[in-house]
């Protein structure tokens, strides 16, 4: 058997439902992460307590508030009508978690992600973020959750056009947004990451970049790459997001039909370079920059992993867990020595 449902019960089951009380934000329009994190704490070795004590916490400072009222039930006919509007997220969430049961996880995901993949944007990544720990667990209920999160907080930005692409390298791609002038003249609503999104989105000049990248079959590793460079350089919270949007999309696109998969990619690298101007229109450092960084002294996995449970910060837990995660990929000890840096175990 494949989904949470059919192993065995434990504490964290109990307190994901609890969690799914809460709505997937909270104010102001801010990403909701206890469950995600719950999963990530336990995976990184954390203790029941140590779990509840983290949700009472994060419910406590962060002020979540419980999912809003039910409007009027959404059809599957008609689940295109209310992308991105907020006040449905119950309904929203009600259909897909209906639609996991109707169809199981795979099929629901081959049913409904592919249209909702040009919004990936939506909540700056965090329905990703949350379909990519329930596929993590096949926990049917935290993929609804995360469906229905995503239509809620849809996000709509330039589409594909299919031109042709310019570069089979994701820094250039990075650097190329660094170039367009409106992209140097952006004013978002506020300072959340997903206004920036929207923000360059709805710039004319940026509307090209999403069709520079050549989807290679290594292309998702050379994101990777390029995402652990440019957190590693520059420690930035945004450069953070790629680094950990790179696994989500890793823990999603098995998932996905084969023809969508590099759709999933193309998009999600839009959104990372949308986000240039929140990391201050970074350069990539050099090859032997990064390699004298990865030879810097790190503690164990064990060590940063403890020192992860212990925080009350929710990017250090996902930074540390996706670090781990991805370095048992691509081998690259540099994941290691960033996460040490992110949990102050170094400099």
């Amino acid at each position: 058997m494949t989904l949470a449902s059919a192993l065995p019960h434990d504490r964290l089951d109990d307190l994901l439902a609890d969690a799914r009380a809460d709505s997937v934000e909270f104010p102001y329009l801010l990403a909701n992460h206890v469950p995600m994190i719950l999963v990530a704490m336990n995976r990184l070795g954390s203790d029941d307590a140590r779990l509840a004590e983290w949700l009472a916490m994060y419910r406590r400072v962060k002020g979540l508030v419980p999912m809003p009222p039910r409007v009027a039930p959404i059809a599957r006919e008609n689940w295109l009508d209310h992308l991105g509007d907020r006040s449905r997220e119950a309904d929203y969430r009600d259909l897909m978690m209906a639609e996991v049961r109707r169809l199981g996880i795979d099929d629901a995901i081959h049913a409904y992600v592919p249209t909702l993949i040009p919004g990936i944007g939506a909540s700056a990544l965090h329905c990703l973020m949350r379909l990519a720990y329930g596929v993590l667990r096949m926990d049917p209920n935290e993929v609804g959750t995360a469906i229905g999160y995503w239509c809620a907080t849809y996000l709509k930005m330039p589409q594909a056009t299919g031109a042709a692409p310019s570069t089979d390298d994701p820094g250039a791609v990075l650097a190329a947004a660094s170039a367009i002038p409106d992209m140097h003249a952006l004013e978002p609503e506020t300072d959340l990451l997903w206004h920036t999104i929207r923000a360059a989105g709805e710039a004319p000049g940026f509307a090209p970049v999403v069709d520079l990248l050549e989807i290679r079959s290594d292309c998702l590793a050379r994101m990777a790459s390029t995402s652990l460079a440019l957190f590693a350089a520059t420690m930035d919270f945004s450069a953070l997001h790629a680094v950990t949007g790179t696994h989500w999309v890793r823990l999603v696109s098995p998932h996905l039909p084969a023809a969508d998969r590099p759709r999933i990619i193309r998009h999600f690298w839009q959104i990372i370079a949308s986000l240039v101007p929140k990391i201050g229109f970074p350069s990539l450092p050099s090859a032997e920059e990064v390699e004298a960084w990865r030879r810097l002294p790190a503690p164990s996995w064990d060590e940063i992993a403890a020192a992860a449970i212990a925080s009350d910060d929710e990017h250090d837990i996902s930074l540390v867990f996706s670090a781990r995660e991805e370095e048992k990929i691509y081998g690259d000890p540099l994941y290691r020595v960033v996460a040490a840096r992110r949990v102050n175990l170094i400099a």
